[in-house]
């Protein structure tokens, strides 16, 4: 499957903001949006015009699909999904992405970053409701349980995972037993839940065109 393979604070470079895509390096000196405040490429330090309001627009649904580790064609399709669904599309369509397991894994603690959750779903570390979970699109419904495997759980990734997430705070729709490596989704997440700074009017805007 096609993947993003440059490096990722490009793309915090471009949208001119830290879409926190390296986990803790994102909140240290280190984070190149700190050190290189501006685009990359050969232009990137040129001064920019005004944006159009398409431009607006994609910036919007570019951003949010970094953020969350999407493809163009998934995003799409979530879109199409969001709109079918009941109630505001750009609601439903941040609803359905942070419904995705990796997210969840991710909102847990037990991975420092998307990417980081995506590669530990990949390599079949996780359980849902006792079950084997490796796709890092599933998408969880209130009640079920996210699990590390019993033999993954004393692997030395996991224990640092355990000691760094004993100081991390789900959000309100998630529960954590972090001896235990297990998380609860209590419900699912409504719009006032997901600090996720996009504005998905823009978003609806654009696939409305």
């Amino acid at each position: 499957m096609a993947r993003y393979t440059d490096s990722v604070c490009r793309q915090c470079r471009r949208e001119g903001e830290k879409l926190f895509l390296k986990g803790d390096r994102c909140y240290s000196e280190k984070c190149s949006v700190e050190r290189r405040a501006y685009a990359p490429g050969m232009h990137g330090q040129r001064r920019r015009g005004k944006t159009s309001e398409y431009g607006l627009q994609l910036r919007e649904k570019q951003k949010t699909r970094r953020i969350y580790g999407v493809l163009e064609k998934q995003f799409s399709n979530y879109f199409d999904k969001a709109e079918r669904m009941e109630g505001v599309a750009g609601e439903n369509l941040l609803i359905l992405l942070e419904r995705r397991l990796d997210n969840v894994v991710f909102r847990l603690g037990l991975a420092s970053s998307r990417a980081e959750a995506r590669q530990l779903v990949n390599h079949n570390h996780f359980m849902i409701n006792g079950k084997k979970a490796n796709i890092p699109s599933m998408l969880v419904k209130a009640g079920d349980v996210i699990s590390v495997k019993e033999s993954s759980m004393d692997s030395p990734k996991f224990q640092e995972i355990k000691a760094a997430g004993a100081y991390k705070t789900p959000p309100e729709w998630l529960e954590i037993d972090i001896e235990n490596l297990t998380g609860r989704v209590l419900s699912l997440p409504t719009r006032e839940q997901i600090d996720t700074q996009v504005n998905e009017q823009l978003i609806v805007e654009l696939y409305s065109r």
